[in-house]
């Protein structure tokens, strides 16, 4: 704790002495598997939040962002890319080569792929990754591209990252008790390195992916949680939003003048506590229905995005973050094909109709993909348009049409009763799937 105030103390009186820069510090916060539910801005009655409450008094929350899987790695792939994960094959979360291969998936995120980083790290930036990374490291796969082949200039990974750092990966997992940094003192850790990593650049923009592993199980929230019922129960949780929430409390009271702050998570909560994580939207964490993949997302900016403002109109997503976020920092958006949109307009305060469909995709097999379990479980394809959704398996069946603008919870299938909407969407989210690429073969040993 100690450690905590003396660079809170070192990182205020420096910044007195700092010229700002004309562009802004942009930090994105990705929480890892929290649901709407668990925080205040959204309804939450899980554990108290008042940090992500003054958050978002001082901001704007979003109510139709979409992650652009309901898994970590292919919804960081996403965010990176600016593009469907699949089209990178990213189709779960990277594990083993077995597993990647069972799962149709590549071993990490191709170098080649547009990066948001790079885009940054090219208009001026400064850029740094800190926390969990999962596109492409830990397990057997050694082979990956350190953080610098995607344009950060420093990286602080976890163990599933090129380069873990060795205060959270004492052993050869994601943590153990023999780690310096404590479970339960990790979102603390990471947002040390976020600020020392401005101190250290008060005269360059700086972006900074502040990527915590919480609230994803196992929810350990003390020294004492051996002493508490076993399992994950919603004790643990509750104890673990209020660390994440204290955290987001440290940063906002030293964050560097000119900084947007965005607050987002991965994809959807599991377990989902009978749906109140999920603010009882259907589904959960590896489903395609809403409550696997529409999350909190709150932009903070003094000055330019406005305060207390809620946007129930914009529909935004992941992907959208490379031509958004690298037209606020005035890069160059790549000459790419890019699934996202820039929506920058909508992060200052003027909602924005999306011009793009979304697609999404999870269940390549049913063999290594595991589902969300009863009225849970989805159909492995699904897109928005509009205020429509549908959702198909890839082999045309059980395809479900819902109006989300009357019917957000998707209780009411009215594919039968809007056919020719049904249609024209099921044509188009398969024909989006059939042209997804292939994984390649691997190369015969010689």
């Amino acid at each position: 704790m100690k450690s905590f105030l003396l660079l809170t103390l070192f990182f205020s009186i420096s910044m007195t002495h700092a010229a700002t820069p004309e562009k802004p510090n942009i930090i994105f916060f990705l929480a890892d598997d929290l649901g709407p539910g668990d925080i205040g801005p959204y309804g939450g009655k899980i554990a108290p939040t008042p940090n992500l409450d003054r958050l978002a008094q001082g901001g704007t929350k979003f109510t139709q962002f979409y992650q652009a899987a309901p898994i970590c790695s292919p919804s960081r792939c996403g965010l990176i890319t600016g593009s469907f994960p699949a089209r990178w094959n990213i189709t779960s979360y990277l594990q083993t080569k077995k597993g990647n291969r069972e799962c149709e998936q590549a071993d990490f995120l191709d170098a080649k792929a547009p990066s948001l980083p790079r885009v940054l790290h090219q208009a001026g930036y400064t850029t740094a990754h800190i926390g969990k990374w999962h596109l492409g490291g830990g397990r057997d796969v050694k082979d990956m591209p350190l953080f610098a082949a995607y344009g950060y200039d420093e990286g602080i990974g976890t163990w599933e990252s090129p380069e873990p750092h060795p205060d959270i990966t004492a052993t050869d997992w994601i943590w153990s008790p023999q780690d310096k940094v404590k479970r339960w003192e990790r979102t603390a850790f990471f947002v040390d390195k976020t600020l020392d990593f401005l101190a250290r650049h008060q005269d360059k923009s700086c972006f900074i992916n502040l990527w915590p592993d919480d609230v994803h199980t196992p929810w350990v929230p003390g020294e004492d949680d051996g002493a508490l019922p076993k399992g994950d129960t919603r004790k643990k949780l509750a104890r673990v939003i209020v660390e994440n929430d204290k955290q987001i409390g440290r940063l906002l009271d030293n964050l560097p003048p000119n900084t947007l702050l965005i607050y987002a998570s991965d994809n959807g909560p599991l377990p989902t506590f009978k749906g109140e994580r999920a603010t009882q939207l259907r589904g959960s964490k590896l489903s395609l229905y809403e409550g696997g993949i529409r999350l909190p997302f709150i932009a903070y900016w003094p000055g330019h995005v406005p305060a207390g403002k809620t946007d129930d109109i914009t529909l935004i997503c992941g992907v959208d973050m490379l031509p958004t976020l690298a037209t606020i920092g005035g890069a160059q958006v790549p000459n790419a094909p890019l699934d996202g949109e820039n929506l920058s307009a909508a992060l200052l305060g003027t909602p924005q109709a999306r011009t793009k469909p979304l697609f999404w995709e999870y269940g390549r097999n049913n063999e290594s993909f595991a589902y969300a379990a009863g009225r849970d479980r989805s159909p492995n394809v699904a897109m928005r348009s509009g205020n429509w959704k549908l959702l198909i398996n890839a082999d045309g069946s059980d395809a479900e049409l819902y109006d989300l603008k009357t019917d957000a919870n998707e209780e009411k299938n009215l594919a039968l009763q809007q056919p020719e909407i049904a249609r024209q969407m099921s044509e188009a989210a398969l024909t989006w799937r059939r042209n997804l690429p292939k994984l390649p073969e691997p190369k015969a040993m010689p």
